[in-house]
């Protein structure tokens, strides 16, 4: 009886014939999720089996794949030959000790002497005469022991479902640039893109020294909870000190927020022009904050030569968003009190609804491409797996 993961995926069953190259990725993924565990990986029609690791590293194992994007459920099993007595020993090691219950077959295998029914009344009838505590519910039980006869002369015996990430394989959508920062709405931002196949890199302005080195490792600590979920995540850490300054200097105090904005869109485009992303993604949702009414979006978004913004968060509310963070493991990170370059020189009445062609008079008095290179000639990246 040999201790196995059974990985079920979500839409790739849906994709005809491109079916087989989201399989490939999916794979790949799981592969990269399993890095430094000892396993092998099968896929049988439909599944991908996990076999031939440590016992005692199942939950693991589980945690991490869970965490793949494409992933629908998961189920710890046992690996029997399909026979009675061995489906039975296996049946014994999962069922529960009392309450309600109900045997739940599925013969892949029709050669197999009994069928699900009959399987299911069999298999039942033991475990009521094996532990009078039990009783049977086939509506609504406490339990399921659930029995899956393969073709292949083999059975998969296990008790639950774990639930996966959902979405689609990351690398199956295009690349993407993410604007992190270190708040609640970016690292939210990113997961979703990611959950419909999107592979990230992100980038990340800070103000150092008007911000302190806790808030650059802050991000830091999102990038890499982020890349649990993202395959692994490169991270391309900008200041933007010298273009905050200029901006106090040569502009009105209110268009800070707005014209630091477009310097961001430039400066995310250009390293992804070079590192292949196609577009860019922010965790902006409409109204939540100044910079984020549709004329702040507009001109944010106008500094742009190719690239399309995607905002998966814009409809969302913050206690929606909020409730992300938390289920992905961001939120504790998120609210830590260390301030990024958005806070820095920030006035009393920024803009709301900027006029484009105002601020582009005023970003005539700044000289765009020195300021934009010597932001591009500070940038370090990092590469979180």
């Amino acid at each position: 009886m040999e201790k196995v993961i059974i990985v079920r995926y979500c839409e790739i069953h849906l994709k005809g014939n491109n079916r087989g190259y989201f399989e490939k990725v999916f794979q790949e993924n799981l592969e990269r999720a399993l890095r430094g565990i000892r396993h092998e990986i099968r896929r049988p029609s439909g599944r991908y089996i996990v076999e031939n690791f440590d016992e005692s590293r199942a939950d693991e194992i589980v945690a991490r794949l869970s965490k793949v994007f494409g992933t629908h459920t998961l189920s710890v099993a046992y690996k029997v030959s399909a026979d009675m007595d061995s489906i039975w020993s296996a049946v014994l090691t999962v069922a529960p000790q009392d309450g309600t219950f109900k045997v739940q077959t599925n013969r892949a295998d029709k050669k197999f002497p009994l069928d699900s029914m009959q399987m299911n009344a069999e298999i039942g009838g033991r475990l009521l005469s094996a532990n009078p505590r039990l009783k049977v519910d086939v509506h609504d039980p406490q339990h399921v022991v659930y029995i899956d006869i393969r073709e292949n002369g083999t059975a998969l015996v296990f008790g639950a479902y774990v639930k996966g990430a959902g979405g689609m394989p990351v690398g199956t959508a295009g690349r993407g640039m993410l604007l992190l920062s270190g708040g609640i709405d970016s690292p939210v931002a990113g997961y979703m893109i990611a959950k419909r196949g999107m592979q990230l890199e992100a980038i990340h302005f800070h103000s150092y020294p008007y911000t302190n080195l806790q808030a650059r490792e802050k991000v830091e600590e999102l990038a890499r909870i982020l890349s649990e979920y993202t395959c692994g995540l490169t991270l391309h850490v900008v200041s933007v000190t010298h273009i905050q300054e200029e901006i106090h200097r040569l502009c009105p105090a209110e268009m800070m927020i707005t014209l630091l904005r477009r310097f961001m869109m430039r400066i995310a485009e250009r390293i992804g022009k070079k590192t292949g992303a196609q577009c860019i993604v922010t965790g902006e949702s409409l109204g939540q904050v100044a910079s984020q009414t549709i004329e702040g979006i507009t001109s944010s978004e106008s500094v742009l030569e190719r690239f399309p913004v995607l905002r998966p968060l814009i409809g969302f509310d913050k206690t929606e968003i909020i409730e992300i963070s938390r289920r992905i493991g961001t939120y504790e990170t998120s609210i830590l009190p260390y301030e990024d370059c958005c806070t820095v020189f920030l006035p009393k009445h920024p803009l709301i609804r900027p006029d484009l062609a105002e601020v582009e008079r005023a970003e005539n008095k700044l000289d765009i491409e020195k300021l934009v290179g010597a932001a591009l000639d500070s940038a370090e990246t990092l590469r979180l797996s």
